[in-house]
């Protein structure tokens, strides 16, 4: 990948929750994510999208596969970032991860403290493997919007830093930051 301004976008994403991968629930992080990105990208991009239970295994070879497969150069995650037992989503990024980029998951949680004091209790977290950003988000839709809206100003210059397609957004919703060439 390069940072072409012509380069379509493949952004993953990911879904873990145990009810709604086998139908008991419906999935509102999911379509909360991609929501979020079709208000705010203004270049060409494609989504990708996969709703799994709360195992490691699976959550682990999913991100490896968007990753590595599907060249999905952001991959973001709702769910599985609490501290029940079956919470296990950051452990799986840890895993498939080369970089963790910790600045993320600290913005997220001081973000979402403006709203909820159990925003402690969130173990968001994001990193690098190969030429992909993966962000854990929250599972709560509105949280979701708090998390991005907080962290994405720094997305796209991530993705340029790391060789992938050149991310633009509507500078109305949210400005993204790029240092000035000299």
């Amino acid at each position: 990948m390069s940072t072409n301004e012509n380069d379509v976008a493949k952004i993953g994403f990911v879904t873990v929750s145990d009810r709604a991968s086998r139908g008991e629930y419906e999935d509102l992080g999911g379509p909360a994510m991609n929501a979020w990105f079709e208000r705010v990208l203004t270049s060409e991009w494609q989504a990708v999208k996969r709703v799994i239970p709360d195992e490691q295994q699976n959550i682990e070879a999913t991100l490896k596969a968007f990753a590595d497969d599907e060249g999905c150069c952001l991959i973001v995650t709702t769910g599985g970032t609490g501290p029940a037992v079956r919470d296990v989503t950051p452990e799986a990024t840890e895993a498939v991860c080369q970089k963790m980029m910790p600045g993320f998951g600290e913005l997220m949680r001081q973000e979402s403290l403006k709203f909820v004091p159990t925003a402690i209790l969130s173990r968001q977290t994001a990193g690098i493997r190969g030429q992909s950003l993966i962000i854990n988000l929250p599972g709560k839709p509105s949280a979701i919007d708090d998390c991005l809206n907080a962290v994405f100003p720094a997305v796209p210059y991530c993705i340029d830093l790391i060789e992938g397609p050149y991310l633009q957004a509507n500078p109305d919703i949210c400005k993204v930051f790029r240092p000035k060439k000299k």
